[in-house]
């Protein structure tokens, strides 16, 4: 199991930039494929974006796609969600999630999540 907390949201306008990050504790971090997840009000929780355990794949919804970078630091027990051009639709809690079953972009093979990060995108 893994401990984890996100932090680094905020309210900013449209088109500008903000840096997630989520730190890892109680676990092996390395060991775990990471994801961070969205939910709006009144929506589902979406998938956003994974990385795989040794940083060497990467996915994205095709909604930020471009956008947003996803990556991790091991030796800080850290992964980031790079969000750049926010739009209002980006307007959501983000959560980050460890997954100890592989790469993944379903919400139901990851284990561990964080209590979630505000962002809002002004118009």
């Amino acid at each position: 199991q893994v401990q984890l907390v996100e932090s680094g949201g905020g309210l900013v306008q449209a088109g500008e930039s903000l840096r997630l990050s989520c730190a890892a504790s109680g676990g092996t971090f390395s060991s775990y494929a990471m994801g961070w997840f969205r939910q709006a009000p009144g929506k589902e929780r979406e998938f956003v974006a994974a990385i795989s355990w040794g940083d060497r794949n990467t996915y994205y919804a095709d909604s930020v796609k471009g956008r947003f970078t996803i990556s991790r630091d091991n030796a800080k027990n850290t992964v980031y969600l790079q969000m750049n051009s926010l739009k209002p639709e980006d307007t959501a809690v983000y959560y980050c999630a460890a997954s100890p079953d592989g790469f993944t972009i379903f919400a139901l093979r990851y284990s561990d999540w964080g209590q979630g990060t505000q962002v809002t995108v002004s118009s």
